[in-house]
């Protein structure tokens, strides 16, 4: 077992969720709900949430929307919760100007994914993070590698060259890969707090170093994932892992379809009003939705 987990080594908390983004029956953002929605997560055991990321459908929101959506949340649990605002995308000026909003919308801290579809080479990373994180040095960063969804993989060699630039001081891993976090470790050291970005995988990757997890389950298991991460930073390694056992069949459920089909299926389940996906995304159907149904019931039976 490793040394317990320091909070001070976790700068958002050691559970964060990657929050949905509600919808009303017209299609328009749901901002009551996305209050209502924040305020139980903080209570039920997230340490800080992710607005306006994937999970939120970041790339079907206006600019409008977003802002309107985090000014919001901000003013619900802003002091409650760390807030981290998604501003990644694929052009190097679009995605500073979304991090400069950002900052002056009093987010503490974003989260910024690797440029998709264009696939710049290591060097492009570099700079492409490098001008980020000079453009507002003030504000704390976690970068977010998910090569599955952007056809980039964010080396963590690349990532070692960034360190010298203080306010990148966080790591989303996405990759599928628990050799991801050794490998930011050995080159990285401590100044990197790095996160699970797959719930499946949250456990594994604390025992490597992780500090925490970007987590969707967290909308409906947030204290019980909370309770995983304390019992495995006290050294009660048979509780956290019976736990993670306990909760695998629902992590496994979220990611049966893209997220966040899934979990918004579930969590209308649980009695949110949460709406359906915008297009592309396309609501679960009738037979994956009794199979989410069934997990859920099976968690609460236990």
């Amino acid at each position: 077992m490793t040394n317990p987990i320091d909070f001070h080594t976790a700068p958002f908390g050691h559970v964060i969720t990657a929050m949905v983004t509600p919808f009303k029956t017209n299609g328009m953002v749901d901002i009551l709900s996305a209050i209502q929605l924040a305020e139980h997560l903080v209570t039920h055991g997230s340490d800080g949430l992710v607005l306006c990321g994937t999970t939120g459908e970041s790339p079907t929101l206006t600019s409008l929307e977003k802002q309107q959506l985090f000014k919001a949340v901000h003013r619900t649990v802003g002091g409650s919760a760390k807030l981290l605002f998604g501003t990644g995308s694929n052009s190097t000026v679009k995605t500073i100007e979304n991090t400069q909003v950002a900052h002056q919308m009093g987010a503490d801290g974003a989260l910024i994914v690797t440029p998709y579809y264009n696939k710049p080479p290591q060097e492009g990373l570099e700079a492409h993070f490098q001008a980020i994180a000079k453009s507002t040095p003030d504000l704390p960063l976690m970068l977010y590698n998910i090569p599955s969804r952007t056809g980039c993989n964010l080396a963590p060699e690349t990532v070692s060259r960034l360190m010298n630039l203080p306010n990148i001081v966080s790591f989303k891993a996405a990759s599928n890969s628990i050799e991801e976090v050794s490998q930011l470790r050995q080159v990285c050291g401590q100044n990197l707090a790095i996160y699970s970005g797959d719930d499946v995988l949250t456990l594994p990757m604390l025992a490597v170093g992780a500090v925490g997890v970007v987590s969707v389950g967290s909308h409906l298991v947030g204290l019980q994932i909370s309770a995983m991460i304390r019992a495995f930073s006290s050294g009660d390694k048979t509780v956290a892992l019976a736990l993670h056992e306990r909760l695998l069949p629902l992590f496994k459920a979220l990611f049966i379809l893209t997220n966040p089909i899934p979990v918004k299926s579930a969590l209308e389940l649980s009695g949110w009003c949460v709406g359906d996906p915008r297009l592309p995304l396309v609501p679960m159907n009738k037979n994956i939705r009794k199979s989410i149904s069934h997990v859920l019931d099976t968690l609460a039976s236990v």
